[in-house]
């Protein structure tokens, strides 16, 4: 394969022509997923490093797209997989194990594994660059009339590979991603209609900031807090809350403008942070770089933060996937930590109708395959609620694997009407998922040994009753002790009930650091010499 240096302006032309390709390929959806097709996973998280290291064990998220190795429980599907450093061999039977009807062997033949090995902070896509050997046994290993390629997010990295290899990337192009920045989510909820908080437009100093922030107290003197984000900040992590109740002397009516604006100034290093040991000297230095927005901070004795989640066909049709409310951590509950699904259901079909709003504004726009829309909902007391709208995210979000992972083993349909997904036999199914189920205690467990504890607990998803736990991130576990899984039931207090199962047996193998080591021999298998030559 010739690897062609052409303009940027060639580039863009003929990653839009490979985009086209796909709505000649496209009847429905459920045809364009179950065709013959070579599938080549690219799970680059190509963002903001610097953002991005502050998700502990974010290196290891290049797992959280190993659900897809569940299309090859369609006996056309092909998969080729890379990754920056190689995968655990079990961590790739495990996702083997789950494919109902289908022989190992015959799955494992289709999947194909490359690894650059490099671990290395820059985005993995840019290493598979910079490696044209490496590009060239992806291309000769791909049918390119039946190809295509899945991201994590899109960003000039994919753009460029997709070109490189010719394939077209089934995503939103890299130019669109500013409707998946905080500046470009408010935009568009002010032209499709949807409720969003008050806030400002994309600023890029702090100066500017404070005027901004003080403006925004004065359109609502009532305000108590703001949040200040990131433009391109990641799970909440590049936010920072900044209480306005220190500085009441200088609030609209009581003090002047300049005033105010040098009291919310000198008040930005005081900000409650998101993220792990954030500073203001640091956080200040990434406007510049970044941008950043503030907004008002939605108040409210019980709130939630639910999201809906669809997709854009090649084909410019906006389908909806899935509401879920999500579990939030953190100092002020901005970071996200996982989430049940589906979302409440006295709110559910009024997300679905939000996120179609957003969902075809954004297909105006061009976009094209995943998005998904966050909310706060606050019960207003009288059998309503108050639903605004936060962002959006156009790249595979931490609701995007547990949605698959349970309509790919169940093959099921969501269903529209409800809000409620069923499985083929026709029970309604629900989950609790989680990327950041983390003890101290988790760390030290090899991959290997969570296989025992899920063989020996009976932990594992059961394809005929279709509950049980599905794992991700085992890479995370021996380092961070840190682990992602997907609890599905028949009901939320099942799921509920699995999922707690989980932790339960989890805290007790690990309740000791110095346990005998004859508690393992009921369950655990010599070691193999050859898996250390």
């Amino acid at each position: 394969m010739a690897i062609l240096n052409i303009s940027e302006s060639e580039q863009v032309e003929k990653f839009h022509h490979l985009q086209l390709t796909l709505s000649d390929r496209w009847k429905t959806s459920e045809s364009f997923d179950n065709n013959e097709a070579d599938i080549l996973i690219i799970p680059s998280l190509s963002l903001d490093q610097r953002e991005l290291r502050k998700i502990e064990g974010c290196e290891h998220y290049e797992e959280r797209l190993l659900f897809s190795l569940i299309r090859l429980q369609n006996p056309r599907t092909r998969l080729v997989y890379v990754t920056s450093v190689p995968l655990h061999p079990s961590i790739i039977d495990y996702y083997l194990q789950l494919l109902p009807g289908i022989p190992f062997s015959h799955a494992r033949n289709r999947l194909l594994l490359l690894s650059t090995y490099d671990s290395s902070l820059k985005p993995l896509s840019q290493k598979i660059l910079e490696r044209p050997r490496l590009l060239k046994r992806i291309h000769q290993a791909l049918r390119l009339d039946k190809s295509f390629m899945i991201c994590y997010n899109s960003s000039h990295w994919e753009g460029e590979l997709s070109v490189k290899l010719g394939v077209p990337l089934y995503a939103a192009a890299p130019d669109l991603q500013i409707w998946g920045t905080k500046s470009g989510s408010r935009q568009i909820f002010k032209e499709s209609g949807v409720p969003h908080p008050d806030g400002s437009e994309k600023i890029w100093n702090h100066t500017d900031l404070a005027e901004a922030t003080s403006d925004l107290w004065e359109r609502q003197p009532t305000l108590k807090r703001v949040v200040v984000k990131l433009n391109e900040g990641i799970s909440g992590e590049g936010n920072a809350l900044l209480d306005f109740r220190p500085i009441e002397n200088v609030a609209p009516g009581k003090g002047t403008h300049a005033e105010r604006v040098t009291a919310i100034s000198d008040r930005f290093s005081t900000m409650r942070f998101q993220a792990k040991q954030e500073t203001w000297d640091n956080f200040s230095g990434r406007i510049p770089e970044l941008g950043a927005i503030v907004e008002a901070f939605v108040e409210g004795e019980i709130k939630r933060s639910p999201s809906v989640q669809g997709r854009i066909t090649p084909t410019g049709e906006v389908e909806i996937l899935s509401t879920h409310d999500q579990i939030l951590g953190g100092p002020d509950g901005q970071i996200y930590l996982g989430c049940s699904f589906p979302a409440d259901e006295r709110y559910r079909l009024q997300l679905q109708q939000l996120g179609l709003q957003v969902g075809r504004k954004l297909a105006e726009k061009g976009t094209l395959e995943r998005f998904g829309v966050d909310f706060i909902a606050v019960d207003k007391g009288n059998g309503e609620w108050d639903i605004q709208a936060i962002e959006i995210n156009l790249r595979k979000g931490g609701t995007t694997h547990p949605f698959m992972t349970l309509k790919l083993l169940t093959n099921g349909r969501y269903d529209l009407s409800t809000g409620l997904f069923y499985s083929q036999q026709g029970r309604p199914k629900y989950y609790i998922a989680t990327d950041n189920l983390q003890k101290e205690r988790y760390q030290g467990l090899l991959p290997n040994d969570l296989m025992d504890i899920i063989a020996h607990h009976r932990l594992h998803f059961d394809s005929g009753t279709e509950t049980g736990t599905v794992f991700h991130l085992m890479g995370c576990l021996s380092q961070f002790g840190k682990l992602g899984l997907t609890s599905i039931g028949d009901s939320p207090q099942q799921a509920q009930d699995i999922y707690n199962k989980v932790v339960k047996v989890l805290d007790e193998e690990t309740r000791s650091e110095n346990r005998d080591l004859s508690e393992f021999s009921d369950y655990s298998f010599p070691v193999a010499w050859d898996e250390y030559s």
